[in-house]
């Protein structure tokens, strides 16, 4: 069997002593092999400083580390000068978004208003020197206006020049593979890895839920909700599911997986063992 690319996403740390924290984190994941780790990038460049901050620490562990960057809220000019700043300093990854404004700042009428235009720009300026991943969206994109218009989009951003997609994380394997039949039909054939979210906390999972648009089946916000107020139970019945998943993933032929780690180790390294990655 084809081996299944593993990678892991962190987000920037706010303090040195959660820095250090996660370098510690990152070395208990690195005995996994992951192709790369990601490091979020805040709406609007919020979090630009931390973020090249926490990448250039990563990379000094000789780990590939994809920097997120994000278009909104961005000049083209300071975009250019960051993938410039990248490839200068050996980063080989990007993970290019569109991305959000701050709250209450409205949309922007930027330069680049879409993920497929800051693809285009990283290409104008860097020629093939990156590796592109781009976010897809098995549920559909919660501002999309079709499902068709959503595969159309994605689509865009491969032709654009980027060579893979990282979902939104779903806990509906049905969802992934419809979106794969639909890419298919349109004549896309990139890879598109699933984005896998660790369930560890009942609140916190319906929050982000909410604000990104992924679906929580019934039965699972149900059965969740029963034991919301005990920890341990949420985390092992959350291991099980979320071990299901994959394991129903890869089935159906799914490249690997993509951690969204929430900068812990033990609950994606749990599943790992269960799937014997």
């Amino acid at each position: 069997m084809t081996a299944k690319r593993i990678s892991f996403e962190f987000f920037p740390p706010k303090t040195s002593e959660g820095l250090e924290k996660l370098l510690g984190v990152q070395q208990q994941l690195l005995a996994r092999k992951p192709a790369f780790f990601s490091c979020t990038y805040g709406a609007g460049g919020s979090t630009r400083d931390n973020t090249l901050n926490t990448v250039a620490q990563l990379r000094e562990h000789h780990a590939d580390t994809a920097p997120h960057l994000s278009c909104i809220g961005e000049g083209r000019e300071e975009l250019v000068k960051l993938i410039n700043g990248y490839r200068d300093s050996g980063v080989t990854r990007i993970v290019a978004l569109r991305g959000d404004l701050p709250s209450g700042m409205g949309y922007a009428q930027g330069e680049l208003k879409y993920a497929d235009d800051l693809v285009r720009l990283i290409r104008e300026v860097s020629g093939d020197h990156f590796t592109l991943e781009v976010a897809a969206y098995p549920e559909m994109h919660p501002q999309a206006r079709s499902f068709a218009d959503d595969i159309a989009h994605f689509k865009r951003k491969i032709d654009a020049g980027a060579n893979a997609g990282l979902t939104q994380y779903f806990y509906n394997a049905d969802a992934y593979g419809f979106f794969m039949d639909a890419l298919q039909k349109q004549g896309c054939d990139a890879p598109v890895y699933p984005g896998i979210m660790p369930i560890l906390n009942v609140a916190n999972l319906i929050r982000f839920s909410n604000t990104c648009g992924a679906d929580i089946p019934r039965w699972l916000a149900s059965k969740l909700n029963d034991l919301k107020d005990d920890e341990v139970a949420v985390r092992a019945f959350g291991t099980e599911i979320v071990t299901r998943l994959c394991e129903r993933l890869l089935a159906m032929g799914a490249p690997g997986l993509h951690f969204y780690t929430m900068n812990q180790a033990a609950p994606t390294l749990k599943v790992l063992d269960n799937l014997g990655l």
